[in-house]
């Protein structure tokens, strides 16, 4: 091999390598349309074909090098983020993973509340417990609590109601002691820490854990969902339409190719999401009709904190705009105002 050829090919190495280098940081971009019926079911749903068919938005997100970050300048559909935009305060690949997840569930839970609740079906909310998300590092859980613990109770009283367990941590004093039962699958497991002061809260005390009310839904017919790679809230205004549309006997999507993206929140808002300019890219991409979007609040001391800030729905007409797409941007601020709409709808004529 000649001279030359080698320091071609060493500068072509180092170039490469420069350029997949990683970097403290994500990369986001345009996800996909995921059809929802196959991932819902509800129990004696007839399956019957429809028309028309409900789709959850994704986005992708994926650790970013050199690369990437030089491409984010010159794209609009490559977006560089920090770590901080995308994770806690210290938070590990396995926590993060494992909040995606929760914050998955909890959509389904609540979609599920709203679902029956529109259709006038039976359900039933219970707790049990509270679910650790994450741990602090130094705090008295540590080394004796991990993310995914299921706390059943304290002190040998069971947990079954809501905020039971922070109001038993609230009335202890700084240095009191605290027992702890708890299911780490598939074993359950007791351990005992003393409380200590708050750093960020004054004249509070804790056991330095994040976590969430263990809550389950019950419904009458049952509902599962398929496991999926999907994680976050923002799925849980298209699983509660999907759920209404099997629970009751119309076709909800009047033939139509429906998108959409929000959180639900139990009393049927619909909440703000991240990334929805991404997301009206890839449902125009996937040839998508109609699009719902939140139209979230946006209040004075929100612009007075971020100047430039838009409500999703504001800024997926400006996306739609931008990419010149023939689909509907659709305002909703609660699951009426989708169900209004629909109602509304007039069939989609065949073709």
């Amino acid at each position: 091999m000649s001279t030359s050829m080698r320091k071609t090919i060493i500068i072509s190495l180092l170039v490469a390598i420069a350029l997949l280098f990683p970097l403290d940081g994500y990369i986001s971009r345009p996800g996909q349309a995921f059809e929802i019926e196959p991932l819902v079911h509800v129990e004696g749903e007839d399956d019957e074909p429809r028309g028309g068919a409900f789709h959850l938005m994704t986005i992708a997100i994926g650790k970013g090098n050199t690369l990437f970050y030089g491409l984010s300048f010159l794209s609009d559909t490559i977006e560089w983020m920090p770590n901080r935009a995308v994770r806690q305060d210290g938070e590990s690949d396995e926590v993060y993973a494992l909040r995606q997840k929760r914050l998955m569930y909890n959509s389904q839970q609540n979609a599920s509340i709203v679902a029956f609740q529109k259709a006038n079906a039976p359900y039933t909310v219970s707790y049990d417990g509270v679910y650790v998300l994450d741990v602090v590092e130094g705090s008295p859980a540590d080394g004796r609590l991990e993310p995914g613990d299921q706390i059943e109770s304290v002190d040998g009283v069971r947990l079954t109601e809501k905020g039971q367990f922070a109001e038993i941590v609230r009335q202890k004093k700084e240095g009191d002691s605290i027992h702890i039962s708890f299911l780490r699958e598939p074993y359950h497991k007791e351990t005992s820490m003393n409380v200590e002061a708050l750093d960020a809260v004054e004249g509070k005390v804790g056991v330095g854990i994040r976590y969430e009310e263990n809550r389950t839904v019950k419904t009458d017919p049952s509902v599962t969902f398929d496991e999926t790679s999907i994680g976050g809230p923002s799925a849980g205004f298209m699983f509660t339409l999907e759920m209404i549309d099997q629970l009751t006997p119309s076709d909800l999507t009047k033939g139509y190719l429906i998108a959409g993206t929000g959180e639900m929140d139990e009393d049927g808002t619909v909440g703000r999401i991240g990334g929805i300019d991404y997301k009206v890219r890839a449902a125009d991409r996937a040839n998508m009709e109609i699009f719902f979007a939140p139209d979230d609040p946006i209040t004075e001391q929100m612009k007075k904190d971020h100047p430039t800030i838009q409500s999703n729905y504001a800024q997926a007409v400006e996306t739609a705009e931008k990419i010149g797409t023939a689909m509907e941007i659709v305002p909703v601020r609660t699951i009426d105002d989708a169900l209004d709409y629909l109602e509304k709808l007039p069939p989609k004529e065949e073709k």
